[in-house]
């Protein structure tokens, strides 16, 4: 086959012959401040810890919500504020550079230990000046050791469901069977109201708040106790919000009285007034509701952190009347819009979601990423949303070179052919945009959870492949993780893994070799996969229990309309009227069922081998038993739109929706059945031995609802067929399902390319699955990139919801995306 070679593999081999970026040109301003600090290794900026630990010295006892707004005045007040050169855009959490910030509220009591493993760690590494090293050891963690959410639920989990969760008595380090992942995050992905704020600004919700204050009974316990600090807590965020957009008018003024050159003067002084004008009021122009939205954005970051970033949410529908009243006005035109919308993205790209713990970064390699940009789908009337700011944020993927922000595409059944084609040509770039997201699945699905039509019409993607609806949605804690593919371990061994020696994790359910059928062998699999969903519940529950106590975020309560309505922070369990939308992650899908199958195919039917014999050269991990793994990868796999396997993964699934539907209710909330495994099918992968469909002992599981690797043979519409075929859709306890594809260029070569795609994308949209996402490329690239990083630094790939540059994966990451099948038909 001749060989092909995507836009974004053309572009990076130009760049080795010299040759420059014909955008350059076209997008000057941020190619000069995106190349001032690409590749740079983030630093760690301890202003916000600082001053937020200062402030909960100084406030102990009060209300929490009142608490958190008192810390992030302090933080308003006292942080240093910059104005980037060349910029646009006033507002960053951190230094200059690439930066990422502390939260001691979640981390503070091993805070200064891992300080010491950052800048070594072979993932996503940081580094930190000695003096601001010292400050975080001396005076930040010390506070927080004894009052960290992270100790009390490692406290407060019982024995067993402890010994499935951490590798160590003080939960540092996860076991990876049954993760717990609301210790690394105070919140889960989130979307904020955006557009109250463009159309009231803060000062008007300070307004709002006011007036209830006023009209409390000053008599009510209720009042007086719980409602009174909550409003209080919303008039001080606001307040201060308005300050540091203040701070930032007031150093514009001043760099522009400075400033010798009369463009750039001009350009800071009409920064110091907008920002004197937004997030305080109401934005008119485009330029000041991208400042507004820029402002809300970046503030969030300095509240909490959320699991991947609080994301932009329906950026070409909230920003759409301002840029069409510019337009029509004449001073707006898509040269200066993309200009201001991507010196956001250049913003965006210097802030790195930090994670402390171990498994953080486990989760997230490659300074993972995920405030999500949403465009298309439907208006809060039913009809397609799609207009021209949806088409300018599809141009931008395709001609800015970097992989922030993450964008999103909905789509539905009356999705324009446009639209669809520019998507495809987009996905034709190579660098993983747009992610896909299908109405045709999200919104009658929510709709069966409560949802009205109006508010789930007007959803959010949020983080790897969730949704929000901002005004509705309430739940914020992290959910387990399960990795199923331990269980099937489980049932080899025992009860017991090969990782572990001799501990009985889990029930003993029998000596394998004595079971006469492959019901008996699927009867064992299904009590140690209940057991591990047992113990994933039990954590929930304290979960809930204990967040109420830890967290509170009145940012985000003054733009949720049900928190300002009924005084009561987003992180209690009960926000009247909300939806509470939880799940639990299904870890190593394929794995499991291409195991199953194996077994049942050839152990049980065909007698090809003895367990006796599987259970031998899982132990050997194969070594001298090649026979015995090549003649288990012969068997029936998931992802190939086969029967006999997809059978069996309905059965697996069914076991977990049908255990969601039963126990749920007595948590209160949703928590229904996820395949988003961002990069954690890596680390999961690397606790589990050899498993019977011939994958080697320590190697990554499948990856979320995509086929183990090579596995699928019968092309992409299989997969997509094989994803349809294993979901259970007469249950509504169904969350996210991602399914990664890869092509290689030459597949998408052309209009004809094009044109196949765009049906593929059809396809998928009929089938009602849930997400998609692509990534065009070479394999030769990627064993090229992994040899000479050095030549390949800007080489950006999709990995699990969001894309990331490959050299800065993990050898074991990396090698996962290698052995992805790469489809050269659709």
């Amino acid at each position: 086959m001749e060989c092909c070679l995507s836009h974004q593999e053309q572009m990076l081999e130009n760049k080795l012959k010299g040759l420059d970026n014909p955008y350059r040109e076209t997008h000057k301003r941020v190619f000069k401040i995106l190349e001032s600090i690409e590749n740079l290794t983030p630093s760690i900026d301890i202003q916000r810890a600082l001053y937020f630990t200062k402030s909960m010295q100084e406030t102990e006892g009060e209300h929490l919500t009142l608490r958190w707004a008192k810390a992030l005045y302090n933080i308003a007040e006292n942080i240093d504020v910059y104005i980037d050169d060349d910029n646009l855009l006033c507002g960053r959490a951190g230094a200059q550079g690439r930066y990422g910030i502390l939260y001691p509220e979640l981390d503070g009591d091993f805070l200064d230990l891992a300080l010491k493993e950052l800048p070594n760690r072979e993932s996503s590494p940081f580094t930190i000046s000695q003096a601001d090293a010292d400050v975080v050891v001396h005076e930040i963690a010390p506070y927080w050791k004894g009052k960290t959410y992270h100790e009390a639920l490692n406290k407060a989990f019982a024995p067993e469901t402890h010994a499935l969760t951490y590798n160590d008595p003080d939960g540092l380090h996860s076991r990876y069977i049954v993760n717990e992942t609301s210790s690394f995050r105070s919140c889960l992905q989130w979307v904020h109201d955006y557009e109250v704020i463009l159309k009231r600004g803060f000062g008007g919700i300070r307004k709002e708040m006011q007036e209830k204050l006023d009209a409390l009974d000053p008599l009510s316990p209720v009042d007086n106790v719980e409602k009174k600090p909550f409003i209080e807590a919303i008039i001080l965020v606001c307040d201060a919000v308005i300050l540091w957009a203040n701070r930032h008018a007031a150093l514009a003024e001043q760099k522009a009285s400075e400033e010798k050159d009369p463009v750039r003067k001009a350009e800071l002084r009409e920064m110091a007034r907008i920002c004197s004008k937004v997030p305080e009021h109401p934005a008119e122009t485009f330029y000041e509701a991208v400042q507004s939205q820029w402002f809300t954005q970046m503030f969030s970051r300095l509240e909490q952190k959320t699991g991947t970033i609080v994301s932009n949410g329906r950026m070409d529908q909230y920003l759409y009347p301002y840029y069409e009243k510019d337009v029509e006005a004449g001073t707006m035109d898509e040269v200066k819009a993309m200009e201001l919308i991507e010196c956001m993205f250049v913003s965006m790209a210097q802030f790195i979601d930090l994670y402390i713990s171990p498994q953080g970064g486990d989760f997230n390699e490659g300074y993972a990423h995920w405030e999500a940009v949403t465009i298309g789908g439907q208006t809060k009337d039913g009809l397609d949303a799609t207009n021209e700011l949806s088409y300018l944020f599809l141009r931008s993927k395709r001609e800015f070179p970097h992989h922030y922000p993450d964008l999103a595409a909905r789509i539905h059944a009356r999705a324009p052919q446009r639209f669809l084609a520019e998507i495809a040509e987009t996905i034709k770039e190579g660098s993983g945009f747009p992610k896909l997201i299908n109405d045709e699945e999200v919104i009658p699905l929510h709709l069966a959870k409560g949802a009205k039509f109006s508010e789930i019409y007007d959803y959010a993607i949020s983080g790897c492949a969730e949704i929000r609806m901002p005004n509705r949605d309430t739940y914020t804690s992290g959910c387990p993780y399960i990795n199923f593919a331990a269980a099937v371990e489980m049932v080899l061994y025992n009860g017991k893994m090969l990782k572990y020696g001799d501990r009985q994790l889990a029930p003993a359910t029998g000596d394998p070799c004595l079971f006469e059928t492959f019901d008996d062998f699927l009867a064992a699999y299904t009590v140690q996969h209940r057991n591990l969903l047992k113990h994933g519940f039990a954590q929930e529950v304290s979960v809930i229990k204990l967040r109420k106590d830890h967290f509170a975020a009145p940012l985000a309560d003054a733009m949720h309309a049900l928190c300002r309505k009924h005084c009561i922070d987003i992180h209690q369990p009960d926000v009247p009227e909300g939806i509470d939308l939880g799940y639990f992650e299904v870890i190593g899908f394929g794995t499991v069922v291409d195991s199953l199958a194996a077994i049942k195919k050839l152990v049980f039917e065909d007698k090809k081998l003895t367990m006796q014999q599987v259970i031998d050269a899982c132990k050997a991990d194969f070594k001298g038993y090649e026979d015995v793994q090549a003649l288990l990868k012969t068997a029936p796999c998931y992802g190939n739109n086969d029967p006999y396997a997809d059978e069996i993964g309905k059965y697996v699934d069914a076991l977990s929706v049908e255990f969601a539907e039963k126990y749920q209710d007595e948590l209160g909330v949703h928590l229904d059945v996820r395949y988003v495994p961002f990069t954690s099918h890596v680390p999961f992968g690397r606790v589990v031995s050899a498993t019977p469909n011939g994958r080697v002992a320590w190697y990554p599981l499948s990856d979320g609802s995509s086929a183990s690797h090579g596995a699928d043979k019968n092309g992409p519409t299989a997969i997509l067929m094989s994803n349809y075929t294993t979901k259970n859709f007469n249950h509504r306890e169904r969350a996210a399902r991602l399914v990664n594809i890869k092509f290689t260029p030459k597949c998408l070569e052309g209009e004809e390319g094009t044109r196949k795609l765009v049906d593929l994308i059809r396809a998928y949209c009929d089938l009602r699955l849930w997400h998609i996402q692509f990534n065009v490329i070479n394999a030769e690239t990627l064993i090229k990139a992994q040899q000479h990083p050095e030549q390949y630094r800007n080489l950006i790939v999709r990995i699990a919801g969001y894309s990331a540059y490959f050299c800065d994966l993990s050898k074991d990451l990396q090698d996962d995306l290698i052995a992805r099948t790469a489809h050269e038909t659709i």
